[in-house]
């Protein structure tokens, strides 16, 4: 199920890994790669979990650290930023300094930052661990992915990576269960403490499973750091702008600054990736209609679904009461219609075609979403907001596969990594654009931030109004034709 932030970019997954041990061209016999997979997903897995384990927590850790609405805001918008600001970069150090080098260091950031964010005494601590987080998140993910593409070969590669691709079904689903749980029991650090532990086994036994070579391989041009900066800090801008216009109103200084601020750090960007020898992303990919489609399928989709999480457990903890662990309960069936609905997606964008796909699942979106507008946020929640969002998140599981299978089912095979690259960044930043805009919308200023009746229903009311756009606009903005999927990690979603 794609609702997991962490999808990795496979953008250099085709190119070869000296990680692997080989013989004469084969992959090394016996079950240590099996192992290492084990491994590999256990990492990536908390990199998925840490996306909606969050958002079940907010409202506790609003409290315990007297956080604002923009903080609260940044907390859940820092960790997907920097993965999905930094992925493309990470991609590109796993292939000029190894894959094993670049996952065992961005574990172990990942593996500190969430000791850090535990132990976190106020906002400024906790803010600078889940960019942390995002940043070593940023170098593992690509990284393992590479490696899970270079241990497996003929019948068995479609086999790991079908495990791959279920860990951020598992992954999402687990998440709002653990981060309820360990909330309301233990309390909201240990949804942070439980990665550490894992961390260090994978960081301890990792190495026996997967060796290194003592030479990587040479790459030629060097690393778009300056792009890699500048596209981050740019989408950074933009959210700040965003959840500032909560605060200051949308046409004040402060929230149009750092909006034009972003604009021109886009610019820059552009005109950096135009010079430089090795661009981070080949900005040539945004004149292929299927992958301008697909990038802003996925970041519609990701936006609704992450909103969704987000508004759903501050309704249900502030305006219904309920604990974190009931809140986690009631969003099971959310994740798992998710799932369902990407189950369902995969078989109808091959039937009908990702037009038909697209459009369908996005006004399922739109009516699941629109008794949201029409009812009093206190009705109860089994009779409105469950069935609604889940409803919504079922349309939302056909966008995602619609989204992958558009950019990379509609192109030359040759480019469904740069395309895979650039999608996997949209999905990430995706959700920090909409968890911004939402927060703005529906959250109080105070030091611990409620929503307000008014605020929920106009958030709602603008999660409905986009679904329903991008509805219309799918038919004239997808490609017609049928996807041909190129097989690998491109085809896994």
């Amino acid at each position: 199920m794609p609702t997991d932030s962490a999808t990795p970019s496979p953008a250099h997954a085709h190119a070869h890994d000296p990680t692997q041990t080989q013989t004469h061209g084969h992959p090394s016999p016996g079950p240590r790669r099996w192992k290492a997979l084990a491994l590999i997903c256990a990492a990536q897995f908390m990199l998925v979990l840490d996306v909606t384990v969050v958002n079940v927590a907010l409202p506790a850790l609003a409290i315990d650290l007297d956080l604002g609405r923009t903080a609260l805001t940044w907390v859940v918008t820092a960790y997907t930023l920097c993965f999905g600001g930094l992925m493309l970069l990470g991609g590109r150090l796993s292939d000029a300094l190894g894959a094993r080098r670049v996952l065992l260091t961005g574990l172990a950031l990942f593996t500190a930052a969430s000791l850090a964010c535990g132990l976190a005494p106020n906002a400024g601590v906790l803010l600078g661990g889940r960019i942390v987080q995002g940043v070593g998140a940023a170098l593992l993910s690509p990284a393992a992915l590479a490696l899970v593409t270079t241990m497996f070969h003929g019948h068995e590669r479609p086999r790991a990576l079908g495990v791959w691709a279920a860990i951020g079904g598992t992954g999402s689903a687990v998440g709002v269960l653990l981060g309820g749980a360990l909330t309301s029991g233990p309390g909201w650090p240990w949804i942070f403490y439980v990665n550490v532990p894992v961390g260090l086994a994978v960081l301890a036994t990792l190495p026996r499973f997967v060796p290194g070579t003592a030479k990587p391989p040479k790459r030629g041009g060097g690393l778009d750091i300056p792009g890699a900066l500048l596209v981050t800090t740019a989408t950074g801008a933009l959210v700040y702008g965003l959840v500032t216009a909560g605060d200051s109103g949308w046409t004040s200084t402060a929230t149009l600054l750092p909006l034009l601020g972003a604009l021109a750090l886009y610019g820059a960007f552009a005109a950096t990736e135009r010079k430089t020898r090795t661009p981070l992303m080949d900005l040539r990919m945004f004149t292929r209609r299927p992958v301008v489609a697909g990038s802003l399928l996925m970041l519609v989709a990701t936006a609704l679904l992450i909103s969704f999480f987000f508004l759903g457990s501050m309704h249900l903890q502030h305006v219904h009461r309920l604990d974190a662990l009931r809140t986690g309960l009631l969003f099971l069936p959310v994740a798992l219609t998710t799932a369902i609905g990407a189950h369902l997606g995969s078989r109808l964008v091959s039937a009908a075609g990702p037009r038909v796909c697209a459009a369908g699942g996005l006004a399922v979106a739109a009516l699941g979403c629109l008794p949201l507008v029409l009812t009093d946020p206190a009705t109860g929640p089994w009779t409105t907001l469950l069935p609604s969002l889940a409803t919504a998140s079922l349309g939302l599981g056909a966008v995602f596969v619609t989204a992958t299978t558009t950019a990379l089912g509609l192109i030359a095979p040759q480019e469904a990594g740069l395309a895979s690259g650039i999608v996997n960044t949209f999905h990430e930043l995706g959700g920090s654009v909409g968890v911004a805009v939402v927060s703005t919308l529906a959250l109080t200023t105070t030091t611990a931030p409620t929503p307000t009746p008014s605020g929920l229903t106009t958030a709602y009311t603008l999660c409905t109004v986009t679904a329903a756009a991008a509805a219309l606009a799918s038919p004239l903005l997808i490609p017609s034709g049928r996807p041909h999927m190129t097989g690998g990690p491109h085809g896994m979603h």
